[in-house]
């Protein structure tokens, strides 16, 4: 794997000036069409052996490139604000949208390079990380991220000789870092963990390509050629999972969870309800105030057909909570912005910090909901979305957010009832469009979405919570049970 780069190869003079003059333009003519025709982002994944040069060689990219439409993205170690989120949240924060190229140091593969290239590296961990990366990956390239991995590399020799020769220069000497100093006492162990982790994420979508270090001249245009090559192909193709004979039949079962839950639905009101209300509501501010919770979040996703009394359930669940500590996310079609990014791009900017609520009215279920019953996308598309959606909400869990999804099912005698009354209430207007008459009439196809929904994406780590809401006030009770009780228990967990 590393054979040809440790023998150092090396480029003349002639033939550098020779090929900078090419691959300059030929760069720049391909940087500008992507501007013009923005059908991907492109992350350029620099990683390798300390002191190979990559710093130079990104420097000097950006020279041959137009630095306006590239973005260097460089990450340390988390800080406070990034730690209280799951370890991807930064990285999904700072993609460059469709038409710009992001350069990014000290990626989500830091942590795979530091387990990796221990003493006595734990194999399990290793995979672990491994198969989350690829997991993001392919995400990414799924929804029109292109991601260019190099690896530089470069023999023992040349890379002591490389840090002597800045070292003795004062105008070089800043470049080398305490981590390059190291490399030596450390380069066999460094070389076994790029061969682990290039092994286990080299995939067809999101390659690795050895580039040889030592030699600037053949450093920079082995980086610029394959750049080149890569913004010159089409985009893989990201494959769905495979679906098992249960998932399948998930896909074309009636909705009979929502059925049952609206079958068994009690329409008397519930009695004492003003107080029980209040006594819940203390509750959820008693618990979210408290300390435990200090190092936890709360996120709660709100779904259900149209009349459903979302907006009411959420107005119940806000009144328990201090202003400055909630945030509601109502959801519609993205915008721009939106689309230029991938698809979960606009949730994770949205994920709370530890301490805080966020409210998802609509979430990205519309993914699995709306696009799929709207024919939007590609079948292959939501199906895949069921999988990155568990595994989204998999890394919420991990970071101390507990996650809460409410599915509100409501019969359809009772949203003709509140389509009319809304019709004719002057403040409720607003709220009946023409849409929601359409998606009406779609009735069974929503049904059939939902309950594959529920079939697929009911997990241990975030449970739906299927809520009948004829009854606007016993819905409303359910829900607060369901979030206090549910966040006491987890508290409660966190403190063993």
């Amino acid at each position: 794997m590393f054979q040809q780069a440790e023998l150092d190869p090396v480029m003349s003079k002639e033939e550098f000036e020779t090929r900078e003059a090419q691959l300059r333009v030929a760069l720049l003519q391909r940087q500008y069409a992507l501007l013009e025709k923005p059908d991907r982002a492109v992350l350029l994944v620099v990683a390798g052996i300390d002191g190979a040069g990559k710093g130079s060689t990104v420097n000097q990219l950006n020279e041959w490139m137009d630095p306006r439409n590239i973005h260097t993205l460089a990450f340390g170690p988390p800080s406070p604000d990034e730690a209280q989120r799951p370890a991807m949240w930064r990285y999904w924060n700072a993609l460059p949208p469709k038409g710009q190229t992001g350069i990014v140091f000290g990626s989500w593969y830091a942590p795979l390079m530091k387990e990796a290239s221990r003493k006595k590296p734990d194999r399990d961990r290793i995979e672990a990380i491994a198969a989350e990366i690829v997991r993001f990956e392919a995400m990414l390239a799924a929804d029109g991220v292109q991601i260019v991995k190099l690896w530089y590399h470069l023999s023992q020799k040349a890379q002591a000789a490389r840090i002597e020769a800045q070292l003795a220069d004062p105008l070089t000497a800043w470049r080398v870092s305490k981590e390059d100093l190291k490399v030596q006492q450390r380069f066999a162990r460094l070389r076994r963990a790029g061969q682990t982790i290039i092994e286990l994420t080299h995939t067809e979508h999101s390659t690795w390509t050895v580039i040889p270090g030592a030699n600037a001249n053949l450093r920079m245009v082995s980086t610029a050629a394959t750049l080149l090559e890569a913004l010159s192909r089409r985009l893989p193709k990201v494959v769905a999972p495979v679906e098992s004979t249960e998932q399948r039949e998930a896909l074309r079962k009636p909705s009979i969870r929502v059925h049952e839950v609206l079958t068994g639905n009690d329409h008397e009101e519930p009695a004492d309800y003003d107080r029980k209300l209040s006594l819940w509501q203390a509750r959820l501010a008693q618990v979210v105030r408290s300390k435990s919770f200090a190092g936890r979040s709360l996120v709660l996703v709100f779904e259900g057909l149209d009349a459903a009394g979302k907006g009411g359930a959420i107005r119940r669940v806000t009144h328990a909570l201090d202003a400055r500590q909630f945030s509601i996310v109502p959801v519609s079609a993205p915008n721009d912005v939106e689309k230029a990014h991938p698809y979960l791009w606009r949730f994770w900017k949205n994920l709370p910090a530890h301490g805080r609520v966020t409210i998802f009215d609509r979430s990205w279920y519309g993914r699995v909901l709306v696009e799929r019953v709207e024919k939007l996308i590609a079948p292959a598309v939501w199906r895949r979305a069921y999988g990155e959606i568990n595994d989204f909400e998999e890394q919420l869990q991990d970071s101390g957010a507990i996650v809460l999804k409410f599915w509100l099912a409501i019969s359809k005698d009772e949203q003709l009832k509140r389509f009319q009354e809304r019709a004719k209430t002057p403040f409720k207007r607003f709220k009946l469009t023409p849409d929601d008459w359409r998606n009406r009439e779609k009735w069974d196809d929503y049904a059939v979405a939902a309950d594959a929904m529920l079939a697929h994406t009911d997990t241990a780590h975030a449970p739906w919570h299927v809520i009948a809401t004829d009854n606007k006030r016993r819905a409303r009770l359910d829900i607060l049970e369901a979030v206090v009780t549910t966040l006491e228990a987890g508290l409660k967990r966190s403190k063993r």
